[in-house]
């Protein structure tokens, strides 16, 4: 995203659009890429609301969170793109608030990475995290990325609400 300070991160994640809802697709490599034709849209809200639930000390993956909706929304899968759109929105919403805080850097991307479109970049990110007590590692040299150490053992494990398993 560019120009992040001239918009209203508030405003887009509170607009719902028309979700959450699934659709349908037909495209056969799509079915077989994603494992199913029932994809789910959630609102980015509830992206907002699912990553407010994550304690000091520990983490999620966006694809965690799709996971979740997945079960959530009855569906084979959470479309991806908006996922990671959403998440980002999330963040920037809480960066813009004074209140009412999101912890958006407990949420990672696949594999433990961190996400250099959340607020300040990747290293505002690993002082957070960092500050949490998570090791941030760095991985290559010419295409670098960051991601915390046995982030596995550190995951927050979402439970669908009662009498949806």
């Amino acid at each position: 995203m560019a120009g992040e300070e001239k918009k209203d991160f508030n405003a887009m994640l509170n607009n719902r659009r028309d979700m959450p809802k699934i659709q349908i697709l037909t495209d056969e490599k799509s079915i077989k890429k994603y494992g199913g034709s029932r994809m789910y849209f959630a609102p980015p809200i509830d992206y907002d609301n699912v990553m407010k639930r994550i304690p000091f000390g520990q983490i999620i993956t966006v694809g965690k969170i799709r996971e979740y909706f997945a079960v959530l929304g009855q569906a084979d899968f959470t479309d991806p793109m908006t996922a990671g759109i959403f998440v980002s929105i999330a963040a920037w919403a809480s960066a813009q608030r004074a209140e009412d805080q999101t912890p958006y850097w407990r949420t990672l991307k696949a594999n433990g990475v961190l996400n250099p479109k959340y607020p300040g970049g990747v290293e505002a990110q690993k002082k957070r995290l960092e500050s949490e007590g998570h090791t941030v590692l760095q991985k290559g040299t010419v295409n670098i990325i960051y991601y915390v150490k046995d982030y596995e053992n550190v995951l927050f494990e979402l439970m669908p609400p009662q009498g949806t398993d």
